[in-house]
């Protein structure tokens, strides 16, 4: 008899983590849908703005600034509904297997219970009245009648397992059939999103084309990166500001601690990095590239324009991977006109490499990145499929070719 009570205190607490582990994995689902509503009103929000863009000739630019946004944001709701479906199938998954589990349980709970039923059928009370009457004792009579009692109070609540069982197994039935259900739609939903993505890709390459033809419009792209190296600039400045008054606040507080005689432990140090002894090491962010523009001073062979190129543009293929070149840590993701998607990294001690032009993000911001780890790829733009490629330390603009390993 004392193994009955242990049976339903297991299956009650199996019972007890089956309902902790939905609650859970229900507000997962309810945070990534808000998340998906987000992005879907942002796609909106730009397929308004290339409407009204369309109408006008002169904001060919523009266009293309809104065709490259909202790719980027449909790539990533993509890979949302991508880790959703994922999650979705671990839930049905799991719902399958709790249905298994259920099952079994409640099979061996009703022939436990049907062996009970046909020996009291049987034996009638006979068996019980014997039972106290071949008593030796008082205190053994008492003994048994409690026995009694809880033998029956312990039939009563395997009865009542036996209907939390069969309650539990068809909840999980049906949140089988809606994640059944819910992964219908999430595939119906993804491949109309793959499917508009290929549709913004063939109207932006139409609209790379005709940028590509027209020399006044290729002027203002021109411009418009000029204007999105001063914004690089700008960005540095900024990283390096935040940073100075970090370590201002930092030391500050090292000193309150030191005065105050405080045990609290300071914040971890940051990494310094070995950036500056990888100068002509240095991995390439892309493999099997080529240099189509240097750092420095450059002359468009067409327009006859100069121009200063802030770092290097490798020629590259869209689509290839772009990795970290060093460790460091993600300072910012940001789309600027003319660069496209940009991506900054900090590796430490005043050095920060900069990655643009890429169609894919792979990483979020404050995120540690390691040496070789795929961070973005590349993408395509008016002057054609390249890497815009740059190093910093602290303000001052770094020649890439001296950093990089040679080519072999």
């Amino acid at each position: 008899m004392s193994r009955q009570p242990v049976i339903v205190l297991v299956l009650s607490f199996t019972v007890a983590l089956g309902a902790a582990a939905q609650q859970s994995g229900e507000r997962d689902i309810a945070k990534k849908t808000q998340e998906l509503e987000a992005l879907r009103k942002e796609i909106q929000a730009y397929e308004q703005k290339l409407r009204e863009s369309e109408k006008k000739e002169r904001t060919t630019l523009e266009h293309l600034d809104n065709l490259e946004r909202q790719s980027t944001l449909i790539r990533r709701l993509i890979q949302k509904l991508r880790e959703q479906e994922k999650q979705i199938t671990n839930d049905i998954n799991e719902a399958k297997s709790s249905i298994d589990e259920y099952q079994k349980q409640l099979e061996f709970l009703k022939a436990h219970y049907a062996r009970y039923v046909r020996s009291v059928y049987k034996n009638s009370r006979v068996y019980d009245l014997e039972l106290l009457f071949s008593s030796n004792s008082i205190n053994q009579l008492s003994i048994r009648i409690q026995y009694l009692k809880r033998f029956s109070e312990q039939r009563a609540k395997d009865l009542q397992s036996i209907v939390e069982k069969k309650t539990s197994l068809e909840r999980q039935n049906e949140r089988l059939q809606e994640a059944l259900k819910a992964e219908r739609a999430l595939l119906a939903e993804k491949t109309k999103e793959e499917q508009t993505l290929i549709r913004k890709a063939s109207q932006r390459k139409s609209v790379l084309s005709k940028i590509r033809s027209d020399k006044q419009l290729f002027q203002k792209e021109l411009s418009r990166k000029t204007q999105a190296a001063r914004e690089i600039e700008k960005m540095i400045a900024e990283l390096i500001e935040r940073e100075r008054i970090r370590k201002e606040k930092e030391a500050a507080a090292a000193r309150e601690r030191e005065r105050s005689g405080a045990t609290t432990p300071p914040p971890a140090p940051e990494p310094t990095g070995t950036f500056e002894q990888r100068r002509g090491r240095l991995r390439w962010p892309v493999a099997g590239g080529a240099i189509a523009s240097r750092f420095g001073r450059q002359v468009h062979p067409v327009l006859k324009t100069v121009t200063q190129n802030t770092g290097i543009d490798i020629s590259i293929a869209a689509g290839t991977n772009v990795v970290a070149v060093a460790d460091g840590e993600v300072s910012v993701l940001s789309f600027i006109p003319g660069f496209g998607n940009v991506l900054i990294l900090n590796h430490y001690n005043g050095y920060r490499t900069v990655y643009a032009h890429l169609s894919d993000i792979a990483v979020a911001e404050t995120e540690r990145v390691r040496e070789g780890q795929v961070i973005a790829k590349s993408g395509d733009s008016p002057g054609g499929t390249v890497l815009h490629f740059e190093i910093w330390k602290d303000r001052e603009k770094q020649d890439p070719e001296l950093w990089l390993a040679k080519q072999r």
